[in-house]
């Protein structure tokens, strides 16, 4: 595991868990004219000295369309029966001052594969309630075929509708745990 600790290189210490009511985990896709976006809704992560952890239910997947939601769902798709979940595990976490570089896997449909996710952290503050809480943003690129998302509708032209690049990203917002 490599954590950089000189100065603001260093992780918060302690166990810090996600505030799901404020922390999003979403995806994006170029589809067709411009990009399909949703998120999940129902996700939980857990983030250490040493690491990154979390999971995402597909089940709690939100798109603005009941029916599409259904379809990623299915089999077409994230195949919720047979793969409830999402999950990503890091294999080592760099800070230097705000920026943030995580390497890990990340399990899709039972597929797991490396991702290298960049963003941003922010030094812990001190909530009206007393709380401590930090705020992590970040995101990656993965091609959606690797992980047996192969849908697709091929165009009048012959394009695809849907396009293999997905951007993953998160906005986490975690509570020192006690």
């Amino acid at each position: 595991m490599a954590v950089l600790t000189e100065g603001r290189t260093a992780l918060p210490t302690g166990t810090w868990a996600l505030d799901p009511v404020h922390s999003t985990i979403g995806f994006e896709v170029p589809y067709m004219a411009g990009a399909f976006r949703g998120h999940f809704t129902d996700a939980d992560a857990r983030l250490t000295p040493e690491s990154l952890t979390g999971a995402a239910r597909v089940a709690g997947v939100e798109v603005k369309d009941e029916n599409l939601a259904a379809h990623l769902q299915s089999p077409e798709f994230f195949d919720v029966e047979r793969h409830p979940e999402l999950t990503f595990a890091s294999d080592s976490v760099e800070r230097s001052g705000d920026q943030l570089k995580v390497h890990g896997e990340i399990t899709i449909r039972g597929i797991t594969k490396p991702v290298e996710l960049v963003g941003t952290i922010a030094d812990p503050m001190t909530d009206a309630y007393g709380n401590e809480r930090l705020n992590v943003k970040l995101e990656t690129t993965v091609d959606r075929t690797g992980f047996g998302l192969n849908w697709n509708m091929p165009l009048p032209n012959g394009q695809p509708a849907l396009q293999n690049e997905v951007k993953l990203v998160a906005e986490l917002y975690f509570v020192r745990e006690a």
